[in-house]
């Protein structure tokens, strides 16, 4: 089992910037992709970004690239996503995401196997 918790949500004006974390503890030796997803209100849950455990390769969403930054910390148990130049779409609640196979799609939910319970982002206009 792999438990993840997000933090560092919050309500910023448009153009501004937040760090979300995620603390991933237990067999987070068994994980090979970490991941970023959002939930827009009345909206599905989308893909946001992601990392290759093993490569360390990163991947974004198209409206998120050259705003938002994946990285982890050298021990691996912890996620970040920097949001820079944030705007009134980016809001919903972040979710952060692990899967212990890189099989499946990077931008499906169904591929991952451990949820975090989310982190509110609020952008106002």
């Amino acid at each position: 089992q792999v438990q993840l918790v997000e933090s560092g949500g919050g309500l910023v004006q448009a153009g501004g910037s937040l760090r979300l974390s995620c603390a991933a503890s237990g067999r987070t030796a068994s994980t090979y992709r970490m991941a970023w997803f959002r939930r827009a209100p009345g909206k599905e849950r989308e893909f946001v970004s992601g990392i290759s455990e093993r490569s360390g390769r990163s991947y974004y969403a198209d409206i998120v690239k050259g705003r938002f930054a994946i990285s982890r910390d050298n021990a691996g148990n912890t996620l970040y996503l920097q949001m820079n130049s944030l705007e009134p779409d980016d809001t919903g609640v972040y979710y952060c995401a692990a899967a212990i196979s890189d099989s499946r799609s990077l931008l499906l939910p169904q591929s991952y196997n451990y949820w975090g319970r989310g982190t509110q982002v609020t952008v106002s206009s």
